[in-house]
């Protein structure tokens, strides 16, 4: 990496900057995009002004491609926490991949919360080219639950946009990824829009990851198809788990599943746990009050 000296603008200097930049985006004029310019905007993204910073940020993001090693440098190198977050943000607009590897990077290291969740975010602006690096976080023994929520969090924003990609990563070896791409998928696996689809969700409810089983029961609960999915939950009423019972009764509650009655009392008079009885009784009693109305 280049060499990196941080400049700061006056508040003065900054407010110039941004109007001007304001005035030739409103006119449809392009931005200055030599490396004098870029450093002076990437500078004024210090400024405690947010929507100035915002500014500024547009009409670095309107320069593109060019503008990605200063703000990368800026995001990985800066001592004002300000600067780091505006600069993972405007990366964002950008969806360079070659910022991929420094984003990456800042997300793994920065200690700011919001640093980690702007950069996730500029990862997953970038689709389907991202998600290598993301699933790699997911799969990594040392990453916090804080990483893997947020890189799952960019997953499901990904999502429709790379389906493929992530059907390929539900028969990884790693459960954690697994896990990941179904849920990421919910909403493609939720429109049942193909047989791979439906035989995706039926793959995940045999799982040997009792979480992933969960996650199905629970997608198959947010399906309008309750003819398709009972004969799918009903087996998962008796799971060695006990989340993957318990989210089994609540999805067959939600699905109006009043013909399931009968296996939620068998299940109820067999449960050692307190908790799941708790729901399989509300499941039981809420199906039959539906069934009376």
């Amino acid at each position: 990496m280049n060499d990196f000296t941080e400049t700061q603008l006056s508040q003065e200097e900054a407010l110039d900057l941004a109007n001007h930049l304001k005035e030739k985006l409103r006119a449809g004029l392009p931005i200055d995009a030599d490396p004098d310019s870029i450093a002076t905007m990437v500078a004024a993204l210090g400024d405690p002004r947010g929507l100035l910073r915002r500014q500024i940020s547009e009409g670095l993001g309107s320069i593109g491609e060019a503008a990605v090693p200063a703000l990368c440098q800026a995001m990985r190198r800066s001592d004002q926490v300000t600067v780091r977050r505006a600069a993972a943000k405007t990366l964002a607009l950008i969806a360079d991949r070659n910022s991929l590897p420094d984003l990456l990077a800042t997300f793994l290291t920065d200690t700011d919360s919001v640093v980690q969740g702007s950069s996730m975010g500029a990862m997953a602006s970038m689709g389907e080219d991202s998600i290598g690096a993301i699933l790699s976080i997911v799969e990594n023994p040392e990453s916090t639950e804080m990483q893997i929520g947020l890189a799952n969090w960019a997953l499901t924003l990904i999502g429709d946009r790379a389906p493929e990609v992530l059907r390929g990563a539900i028969s990884s070896e790693n459960s954690k990824v697994r896990k990941a791409a179904i849920s990421a998928l919910g909403s493609q696996i939720q429109s049942l829009n193909s047989q791979q689809d439906r035989d995706l969700l039926q793959q995940a409810l045999h799982d040997t990851c009792a979480e992933i089983r969960s996650e199905a029961v629970i997608l198959l609960g947010n399906l309008e198809d309750s003819e398709w999915a009972l004969p799918l939950l009903s087996p998962a009423l008796s799971d060695q788990d006990s989340w993957v019972r318990k989210n089994t009764a609540l999805s067959l509650m939600k699905l109006g599943c009043s013909s399931s009655i009968p296996n939620l009392q068998t299940q109820l008079e067999s449960e050692s746990d307190s908790v799941v009885r708790k729901v399989l009784q509300l499941a039981v009693d809420r199906l039959q009050q539906s069934d009376k109305n």
